[in-house]
């Protein structure tokens, strides 16, 4: 493993290029490898042998996708749904994966009802039946658990802030000391990690994210908040360059805190790359190779996740779709589940 940020001289695109031959050699070593891993949608994995195929094939960790989001199990206030993150932990149980809790808290994917929380009290007793419920269930199931999903706000030209959402409005800063201090308090053998994206580009607005996360982590540490670990996203916006000098830093400084590392949700967003093949699927590895290279470069990461494993089945033309028409193609495998220059990078980095 490289110890420092300059030691590998080989360009990005020359690096992809060389070690797509030691791909599939590197996928049969096991032992030692960084475990990779993939969130996954219930009806494929279901109905569709291609797609368990390629996640029985090549991951050793999923996250249900959106399985496990307020949304989705909290439709009414008095309900909870279990039944995908359920089917999910039995076809890891039955294939020896493990499964990845995501998440606890985001401003996203709320329910409807969550609108109607008008206090404090309120606020509190709501995020302590959730926490207390979910993590309950899946006490030494689930072994690490994202307590916290993109904290930070979009930066407007400055440091950004704590994102806004119910539990700030009525908790204050304070709520994310309180996810972590509660999710503890039900599972003490539990890997609480905080989560976050855009914080690796070359464009602008990464650095202030990067000190605005930091200076949340130092805080969280210093009050004795029970985090044991840092989620980067990795949802890479393949228009800009990576910046691998920041992320070098980054990690560094997560590391000397005595944190660990994880690559959470890795794909590269191409809507706005090329729209040749070819020319598309070599930025978009050579991006994933600037992006991983000084992560591991400064610390092993416990895990390289991709937020979905097959173009297929992506969110990313949800959002940013292309304007020419062709599908993107912002993961390891195609639609036909033919691996892509991405899952070379990928493997590669796993595998050492």
């Amino acid at each position: 493993m490289l110890s420092r940020r300059h030691a590998l001289t080989l360009t990005a695109a020359a690096a992809t290029t060389a070690i797509a031959g030691r791909a599939a050699q590197a996928a049969t070593i096991k032992p030692g490898r960084i475990p990779y891993g993939a969130c996954v949608r219930l009806t494929p994995l279901q109905q569709e042998p291609d797609y368990r195929a390629a996640i029985l094939n090549n991951c050793q960790e999923l996250t249900p996708e959106g399985g496990l989001f307020w949304g989705y199990m909290r439709p009414a206030r008095d309900q909870f749904k279990f039944d995908f993150a359920d089917a999910v932990l039995a076809f890891c149980e039955a294939n020896e994966m493990t499964m990845r809790g995501h998440t606890l808290v985001w401003y996203g994917a709320m329910p409807d009802w969550t609108k109607s929380i008008s206090s404090a009290a309120e606020a509190e007793h709501e995020l302590t039946n959730h926490i207390e419920r979910v993590v309950g269930r899946y006490r030494g199931k689930i072994r690490t658990w994202h307590v916290v999903n993109e904290a930070i706000d979009e930066s407007k030209g400055e440091a950004p802030g704590l994102r806004p959402n119910v539990w700030l409005q009525y908790l204050g800063d304070k709520y994310i000391d309180f996810a972590f201090r509660t999710a503890h308090a039900v599972d003490p053998t539990a890997q609480l990690v905080i989560n976050e994206f855009e914080i690796e580009s070359l464009d602008g607005t990464s650095p202030k994210r990067r000190e605005a996360f930091l200076k949340l982590i130092r805080d969280l540490v210093a009050r004795g908040v029970p985090l044991h670990g840092v989620g980067l996203q990795g949802h890479i916006n393949g228009k800009y360059a990576i910046d691998r000098d920041g992320i070098y830093d980054f990690v560094g400084a997560v590391r000397s805190l005595g944190l660990s590392v994880h690559v959470t949700e890795l794909d590269v967003v191409d809507h706005e790359l090329p729209g040749p093949i070819a020319v598309r699927d070599a930025i978009v590895a050579a991006r994933a190779y600037d992006f991983l290279e000084p992560i591991c470069a400064a610390v092993r990461p416990q895990m390289i996740g991709t937020w979905g494993i097959t173009d297929r089945y992506t969110w990313v033309p949800v959002w940013f779709k292309r304007r020419d028409g062709l599908p993107n193609r912002p993961l390891p495998f195609d639609a036909d589940y033919k691996p892509k220059p991405l899952w070379n990078v990928v493997d590669y980095f796993c595998s050492r």
